[in-house]
């Protein structure tokens, strides 16, 4: 028995090992079935194994035996509500009618062949096209029009101008001026600006640069210091545009527009500011 493979799992061994002990004590009771429970844990286990891996067929099988509930399907009619109406929005407005041509033009039938007796129309002769233009209708010319190609005539004795009311101009026919030109601004800054106490003791003195907008009604916007040599004596420059009187508007086409403009402020120790 000795001499045979080792397996201590064997009864023969199992014996020799507690011979002469307490064969009451678990051990010996787990090594003398440990056989039998390995077997029905691998039994358990495999059967475990399958069942989980046929659970889906299982499922599928027994579904096919249970009647299924007929699903319930409501169907509403929806009522789409327009959107409420704003009444305080307008209707954009009509098109412009377009100005006139620059010379007379007559109405130019198609040509379509038609027996003399159907026909309704006479087309211009060449003595009329001689002093005008053929069109789609008989129109009145205007001699100070511009001359246009492929585009609509209409009856406006005023060309149609559509141009940004906002924009701001850098050069225009005529620039804004303050009351009484340049040296009334002069004077102005002279009799308003004070000289900076701090900047007095210091001894700093230079040009302060100001831009700003001259709006269409002479007022000054947006302005600003762009660079000068201090802090306050560009604060004091800003202060004295903002109580400046409204000046004249700059003109473009005959109009008041808005122009950006620069200006420059002399601090110098020594004057009266």
């Amino acid at each position: 028995m000795l001499g045979s493979k080792l397996d201590i799992l064997k009864q023969e061994w199992i014996d020799v090992v507690f011979n002469g002990r307490n064969k009451a004590y678990g051990a010996y009771e787990l090594r003398q079935k440990n056989g039998a429970r390995t077997s029905r844990a691998f039994i358990f286990g495999a059967a475990f194994f399958i069942f989980v891996i046929s659970l889906p067929t299982i499922i599928n099988q027994l579904e096919g035996f249970i009647p299924k509930a007929k699903p319930i399907v409501k169907i509403t009619d929806v009522v789409l509500i327009p959107p409420p109406v704003d009444a305080k929005k307008l209707p954009p407005p009509p098109p412009p009618e377009p100005s006139k041509p620059k010379t007379d033009q007559l109405k130019f039938p198609p040509p379509i062949v038609k027996p003399d007796n159907e026909v309704k129309e006479e087309p211009p002769t060449q003595k009329d096209l001689k002093t005008a233009d053929p069109g789609q209708k008989d129109q009145k010319g205007d001699p100070n029009a511009d001359v246009r190609i492929d585009e609509p005539v209409g009856n406006s004795d005023v060309k149609q101008v559509t141009e940004d009311v906002n924009k701001i101009f850098s050069q225009v026919e005529q620039q804004p001026e303050f009351p009484g030109g340049l040296d009334a601004f002069g004077k102005y800054l002279l009799n308003n600006i004070k000289f900076p106490a701090v900047d007095r003791e210091n001894g700093v003195s230079g040009k302060v640069i100001c831009t700003f907008v001259v709006e269409r009604d002479g007022s000054l916007t947006d302005i600003v210091a762009v660079r000068g040599p201090s802090e306050t004596t560009k604060a004091e420059a800003i202060r004295v545009l903002k109580k400046s009187p409204k000046w004249k508007p700059g003109i473009q086409n005959g109009r008041p527009v808005r122009v950006a403009y620069t200006v420059p402020i002399n601090f110098t120790l020594g004057e009266e500011q």
